[in-house]
């Protein structure tokens, strides 16, 4: 079915519609395995609302030092299995993580970025937020390369990548301890900025969870089959695999875990990043649009090429377990499960800019070794990255990082040197 709908082949409404009755048929009690899997949501909630009301710690926080001295406990981790997600204090020098800051805002000036057109080619927030957001489209500033091949992150990294199961027969998934370089932008929002509010969403793909019978039907399979208590969101088999449809609004390499490194202090009213602590929702999700209150040709209004929204529609229920994240510090770093429903605040209503570096963290496999040198030639070239809208701000000016400035680490990230 997918093949099809990237191919421009057969109407959306009725691929949609046979699809949702292939997956209703492998599970007959799918209403039943629905409300059992509710009631589950719904206890987390309840007790997110808990522990928000008495003031407790929801996120997990680890120390980066601990990382470094494996001093990290198993319920420490067995926490961020929960919740998927987790904030790595002091991941970065507060000096470095500010002075990063200074100079991507000069590199931002001085590559005149604020004086060019609008190109209006990136549409990955059309759905999400009503006017242009405050994250510029800039990959190959050096603080953004410097940060991505540091020693610290893959240090971060590597231990991110184990709180996944990539253990599978004689082939692992993926290699925990090679990193591949994703290129992503940089936020700055500005004080009382209200236009950067993005709603609850899920990227890296939309119908795909539906459509991709040899990706992610399998990656979902025990939530299909009906036995969604067996469904595992940190194993990584199938994950490798899915298919997405290209669009800036997608994300086309395999991310253990999305974040953003904190260049700003930054919280709750800064305009920052808000989560659903409840790492299972996205297989909720899944079995919410097979009911019969939603119409057969919709997927609770998923849009192909789009972000997948949390609608206030259709997940009311587990929108009520939106959180914001606590105050971040420079040099802090925040990573949540690529399933992970997240949004960002409506309005910045501090003293000082809130500005991050969104860094991700993608192990080598096949998948994304495959992207990489796509990517490489962006990085040359001063292009921008290949999920990306082709905007090339950065294409006519020699302040960018080039080939000098990467490390031998920084190389076997991209994918110029081989491991």
């Amino acid at each position: 079915m997918l093949d099809k709908l990237e191919q421009g082949h057969g109407n959306l409404g009725e691929i949609i519609h046979f699809s949702k009755n292939v997956l209703r048929n492998t599970n007959s009690n799918y209403v039943q395995t629905f409300k059992e899997f509710t009631q589950y949501i719904n206890a987390e909630v309840a007790e997110i609302k808990r522990l928000k009301a008495a003031g407790k710690t929801i996120i997990p926080e680890i120390e980066y030092i601990d990382i470094v001295e494996n001093n990290i406990s198993s319920e420490q981790k067995a926490w961020i299995h929960q919740r998927g997600c987790v904030i790595i204090r002091n991941t970065f020098a507060q000096s470095q993580a500010e002075a990063w800051g200074d100079e991507i805002k000069s590199y931002i000036e001085n590559i005149g970025y604020l004086d060019q057109p609008d190109k209006g080619l990136d549409k990955y927030f059309s759905s999400l937020q009503d006017q242009k957001p405050q994250i510029y489209s800039v990959y190959w500033s050096k603080p953004q390369v410097e940060a991505r091949q540091s020693e610290n992150l893959a240090t971060a990294r590597k231990f991110l990548n184990r709180l996944w199961e990539f253990e599978h027969g004689e082939n692992n998934v993926f290699d925990p301890d090679r990193e591949c370089t994703y290129a992503d932008r940089t936020r700055r929002r500005q004080p009382g900025d209200n236009s950067l509010g993005l709603k609850p969403h899920i990227d890296g793909g939309s119908v795909e969870r539906w459509l991709d019978a040899s990706g992610y039907q399998h990656v979902y399979r025990h939530v299909i089959n009906g036995d969604w208590k067996r469904y595992n969101p940190w194993d990584a088999r199938y994950r490798t695999d899915t298919t997405e449809i290209p669009s800036p609004a997608v994300c086309q390499m395999f991310r253990t875990f999305q974040g953003w490194t904190a260049l700003s202090e930054q919280g709750p009213g800064d305009g920052t990043l808000q989560l659903i602590p409840i790492v299972k929702t996205a297989a909720w999700m899944l079995l919410r649009a097979l009911q019969s209150d939603v119409p057969e040709d919709s997927l609770c209004n998923a849009v192909p090429a789009r972000a997948l929204l949390c609608d206030p529609d259709w997940h009311e229920l587990a929108l009520q377990g939106l959180i914001s994240l606590p105050k971040m510090n420079p040099g802090d770093t925040v990573w949540w499960h690529p399933d992970l429903v997240h949004a960002v605040e409506d309005e910045h209503k501090g003293q000082h800019f809130s500005n991050v570096i969104y860094i991700a963290a993608a192990p080598y496999c096949e998948k994304n070794a495959a992207y990489l040198a796509y990517q490489a030639k962006c990085f040359v070239e001063g292009k921008s990255a290949p999920d990306f809208a082709a905007e090339n701000y950065e294409v006519d000016t020699d302040l960018r990082a080039n080939m000098s400035d990467l490390t031998d680490l920084g190389k076997k990230q991209m994918g110029m040197l081989s491991w």
